[in-house]
């Protein structure tokens, strides 16, 4: 054997040698994660690869995207909507993403870390998530609304000429069209995505009141509806689907749910007050209810899906906004933010008196956290921890 055969061998053990060290270092690494699992309930593996939620480290927001403006969170970042376009920032308020196109009545949506920036009545609809633009379409007639689920699949409601009067287009998440249904018969004014892509629900309005149309296998073509329901004592003026795959239901009069089976499963009755306000997250929701000619003076409700009541609060002021994150919420009341959680216990924001200054929304990021609003300023509220 030569010597350069001889070099080549050792190389070769070499190299065998230190690939053996790096398995057996993984194997030792996955060994010891599943210990602390098991020890702890937390795992190494979850904890370097998961992302890790960062804190809001800014005070305040700066965006500009125009009038009109509307905000929602992606990530940890807040994203912001307006006549000039779409931009999102990050904890630390810097730019991430940036997309100029005009619109006239801008909204957002978010779940799962993605969003969709739309603009009601034109024809304009982006899905982004907190770095770039996933898919930009043009709708061939008016936006009415648009939704998205956990997974990044969406919904588009558009009034399109000619008979019918409302069209439901459902993307998945690339942004290629899936499912189309055409409503002849009232006016559509929201379709809702089982967060598992299967099934499909749609609110339109008929003579006869509201109605609530259930497409399941949404990968198929089908002309007729699997099962309605209607509501014909109120108006129906949202629909969610929740994990479980029952959809909760605001009516003007009731919160309800429409069971996968159709059927419907009354969680709490308001038809002696007026709607002023809700919000929901997670199962979590919460209501502000209005007494009939009296003012401002009215109740706060909070109640998981399941119809628990978990608490009610008598309220004396004007609530501008109202937004639920897991079971807290925050208000924007015309005098400054209170923070409450579940069982309506109040927490004073430590800065009230300067996120109030001519905010018009609030957006909860968590139980300590919420972002005061305005065409002007997009100010961090933090609740006072004294």
């Amino acid at each position: 054997m030569s010597s350069e055969d001889i070099q080549k061998r050792k190389k070769r053990g070499l190299f065998k040698f230190i690939l053996l060290l790096v398995v057996f270092a993984i194997i030792a690494f996955v060994v010891i994660s599943l210990l602390v699992w098991f020890i702890t309930g937390s795992s190494l593996l979850t904890d370097l690869f998961s992302s890790r939620p960062s804190e809001i480290t800014v005070d305040e927001f700066n965006f500009n995207v125009g009038r009109a403006r509307m905000f929602t969170e992606i990530d940890r970042s807040i994203a912001a909507v307006g006549t000039l376009g779409l931009k999102v920032l990050d904890a630390e308020g810097r730019e991430t993403l940036r997309d100029s196109f005009r619109m006239t009545q801008p909204a957002i949506v978010s779940s799962g870390g993605r969003g969709l920036a739309f603009d009601i009545g034109g024809s304009s609809v982006r899905k982004f998530d907190s770095t770039q633009i996933v898919s930009a379409i043009e709708t061939e007639g008016a936006v009415v609304s648009a939704s998205i689920n956990q997974n990044g699949w969406f919904c588009i409601v558009t009034q399109e000429s000619g008979a019918s009067r409302g069209i439901v287009t459902v993307y998945n998440s690339s942004g290629a069209g899936v499912f189309r249904v055409s409503k002849g018969t009232g006016f559509v004014l929201k379709a809702e995505l089982s967060h598992d892509n299967r099934s499909l629900a749609i609110l339109n309005y008929t003579d006869t009141g509201s109605r609530v149309s259930f497409y399941h296998g949404i990968d198929t073509d089908k002309d007729e509806p699997d099962h309605l329901f209607d509501y014909t004592s109120s108006l129906i003026i949202d629909i969610a689907y929740l994990i479980n795959g029952d959809v909760l239901v605001v009516a003007t009069d009731a919160l309800f749910l429409i069971e996968r089976s159709g059927s419907g499963k009354m969680l709490y009755t308001y038809d002696d007050k007026r709607l002023g306000g809700y919000s929901h997250d997670r199962g979590f929701i919460v209501l502000h209810l209005y007494d009939y000619g009296i003012g401002y003076q009215g109740r706060l409700v909070t109640i998981l899906t399941d119809g628990t009541v978990l608490g009610e609060k008598a309220t004396g002021r004007e609530i501008v906004s109202i937004s639920a994150t897991d079971n807290s919420f925050v208000i924007l009341q015309n005098d400054g933010v209170l923070f409450f959680n579940e069982e309506l216990e109040e927490l004073p924001a430590s800065n009230e008196n300067i996120s109030a200054a001519g905010a018009n929304r609030v957006l909860a990021f968590n139980e300590n956290v919420a972002l005061a609003t305005s065409d002007n300023s997009a100010v961090v509220v933090r609740a006072n921890a004294d």
